[in-house]
């Protein structure tokens, strides 16, 4: 406890710009990596559920040869994720002890349902799944596979649950005592808005994603003429996910939008470039001003397209509301009721003082002086945080980074719901053939949806900067005091790890598609 006041509620944390920022860089080339095999899973999961439901209910034996060529796919996927996913775990307490001992308590809540509840039903009937074709009957099997789908799909719920409490805390206090926060209402950190719509959010990209891994590969088949009867049954239903998912990310997408513009203003105004508050703000689609800096007036993009009062309608539902800008929130706003970053960091001073006066005061056993200092930290512990920062600016996150970064994520969506709407009537009127220029661009479209998913996180997370816990707790103290040597050694011997891995999946991976569906059951 002592120690950790130390390294917390004060700057004793050494080295920040080595171990924090090598720390962060271990823990977003994994996450990354790792990522690159979530997607897949949880929308290939359903996919193959339903491909074998078609199987189930006509018994047509092209549909069980479509069916078990994907789920071969997944399986591999599926394996390695699982390779890649548990190095995290070991991340939060190598690397961010400060962060899991503050806390752990809520944070570990959500990961524990999902290992214990949600892992377990993957491991048990994915295996039934996988391996059951001829070992259990058709009904069960199919019930294991569904089963298996609904698991992956609760891994990505309560992973998203833990997630959203690091982007708009909620249901837990701070302990004086302990420092740390512990739960108070479980229900308000699993049902808040932020963990539904990012759940929402998450898992429609993820099913975008692993529709376009099949399109993709059905479209090399077509291209070179290849599993012609498989490849336009596979990427009829690729399309036809892709494109109900295209529009729906649109609808869960503004819901989003609205979520971040009122829980993480801070976030919001970076990704839009918005510098100057203002009513009926506009969402401008172009390039940033690269040499606009925090305080200044001018021009927020060098040139683009201008939507009047789009940024309005989309975090506020409104033409004429008010969006705070990069300024108002660094400075203030009186008319608006937004406090200045400098009046936000004094108040967490007082709650950091209060802290260390209460435990002053226990250690001389002075009762009353400690019931007044809880009571200041009580009344100020919502801006404890902010008393660990040392300018009003570090409250805004890298802003070139995040508006890029979401920018890109909303054309690439913007440009799927065009192209997958397109690409469905060809299916339907059965022309998908005539078209090589669009089978083409159907065979990146697998690519398009990485960077698109990936660009969506990195707005989520560098947006949420300085904090590991939006408004709680900064980043440069999350960090495990730790020798530098120690994270940079770790570094690189998870990315030697995660090179050979990649270099083994892909290999798997091409080895099944150049074999394509078992040629017995599936007419070519």
């Amino acid at each position: 406890m002592e120690h950790f006041l130390a390294t917390v509620a004060t700057d004793a944390v050494a080295n920040v710009s080595g171990v924090v920022n090598w720390a962060r860089a271990q823990f977003a080339m994994t996450i990354i990596f790792h990522f690159l095999f979530v997607p897949i899973t949880l929308g290939m999961s359903v996919l193959v559920a339903i491909m074998q439901t078609m199987y189930y209910k006509t018994g047509k034996k092209e549909w069980k040869a479509t069916t078990k060529f994907w789920q071969k796919l997944l399986a591999i996927n599926v394996a390695i994720g699982i390779a890649t996913g548990i190095i995290h775990e070991f991340e939060f307490g190598t690397n961010w002890s400060n962060y899991s001992w503050v806390m752990g308590d809520v944070f570990g809540a959500p990961l524990a349902i999902e290992g214990i509840f949600a892992f377990f039903m993957e491991a048990s009937f994915g295996v039934v799944s996988l391996f059951g074709w001829k070992r259990v009957g058709k009904r069960f099997h199919l019930f294991s596979t569904w089963m298996f789908a609904i698991g992956t799909n609760l891994s990505g719920l309560w992973i998203i649950v833990a997630n959203s409490f690091m982007q708009h805390p909620s249901g837990y206090k701070l302990n004086i005592e302990t420092a740390r926060a512990e739960m108070v209402d479980f229900s308000r950190i699993a049902l808040q808005p932020k963990a539904i719509d990012t759940f929402l959010h998450q898992m429609s990209s993820a099913y975008m994603l692993s529709a376009t891994f099949m399109i993709t590969i059905s479209a090399y088949y077509l291209l070179r003429k290849r599993h012609i009867t498989f490849a336009k049954r596979s990427i009829a239903v690729g399309i036809t996910f892709a494109l109900l998912n295209a529009y729906f990310l649109f609808l869960v997408g503004d819901m989003q939008a609205a979520t971040v513009t009122n829980m993480q203003p801070t976030k919001m105004a970076a990704a839009e470039g918005l510098f100057k508050g203002e009513e009926g703000a506009p969402i401008v689609m172009g390039m940033l001003n690269p040499s606009i800096k925090i305080g200044d007036n001018d021009k927020t993009a060098v040139f683009g397209i201008p939507f009047p009062k789009g940024l309005s309608l989309l975090g506020k539902h409104s033409l004429n509301a008010f969006i705070p800008g990069i300024n108002d929130l660094v400075y203030g706003n009186k008319k608006y009721g937004i406090l200045p970053a400098k009046e936000l960091m004094k108040r967490g001073k007082v709650a950091i003082d209060a802290m260390y006066a209460y435990h002053a005061a226990k250690k001389i056993k002075n009762t009353s002086e400690m019931k007044k200092q809880k009571d200041i930290f009580e009344k100020h512990s919502k801006y404890f945080g902010y008393g660990h920062l040392k300018n009003e600016k570090d409250i805004i996150p890298p802003i070139s980074t995040v508006f890029y970064s979401f920018h890109i994520m909303v054309g690439i969506g913007s440009f799927f719901m065009l192209f997958f709407l397109f690409m469905y009537v060809k299916v339907r009127k059965n022309q998908i053939l005539e078209n090589k220029l669009f089978l083409k661009i159907s065979s990146i479209t697998l690519w398009l949806s990485y960077i698109g998913i990936v660009t969506g996180w990195t707005m989520a997370e560098v947006g949420r900067q300085p904090w590991t816990v939006f408004g709680v707790l900064p980043t440069s103290k999350s960090a495990t005091p730790i020798h530098l040597t120690n994270v940079k050694a770790t570094f690189f011997i998870f990315l030697t790890l995660f090179v050979i891995l990649g270099f083994a999946e892909l290999k798997m991976m091409l080895k099944q598609i150049k074999l394509g569906p078992d040629s017995h059951e599936e007419e070519v």
